[in-house]
């Protein structure tokens, strides 16, 4: 498939769907009522990963967009903290805890493929690089060794 708009990007997809059920999870539980900073925080957090996708693709530099993903990367991972708070406070069941976890494991695992290959069809024409490798491939290249004489 062809990747012309964020919209068509799985990760930014997937974490819509996560934006949803944590809402929903939040709006649902009376204890995330009284804690009004705590709701809004699992609001920001979720929303951020979408918002980040959609900013990085508007990008017009690989480096950029792959430093957004990173920064998208990031809020699931705040989600996932915010998560076990939600689940020892008693807001949400350890069933819920699951399901919404689950749902952000599967959005970094998107984020995290996204990623390692950002030039994938359908980006502008400016951020295709032949030959030369992202600046995570470049980092995570095998180092070649001397050979001892």
């Amino acid at each position: 498939m062809k990747i012309e708009k964020f919209e068509d990007i799985k990760a930014w997809q997937e974490a819509r769907v996560l934006v949803n059920i944590i809402y929903d999870a939040v709006e649902s539980n009376k204890g995330f009522t009284g804690d009004y900073k705590f709701r809004e925080q699992n609001h920001s957090a979720a929303v951020s990963i979408m918002s980040n996708i959609a900013e990085g693709f508007s990008r017009r530099s690989t480096k950029e967009f792959t430093q957004f993903l990173f920064i998208a990367k990031g809020s699931v991972a705040e989600v996932q903290s915010q998560l076990y708070v939600a689940l020892d406070q008693g807001y949400i069941n350890k069933e819920k805890f699951d399901e919404l976890y689950s749902k952000s494991d599967e959005v970094a695992r998107l984020i995290s493929g996204f990623i390692r290959y950002p030039l994938n069809k359908g980006k502008p024409q400016a951020l295709k690089q032949p030959n030369k490798l992202s600046e995570h491939e470049e980092l995570n290249k095998p180092k070649k060794l001397k050979e001892p004489k």
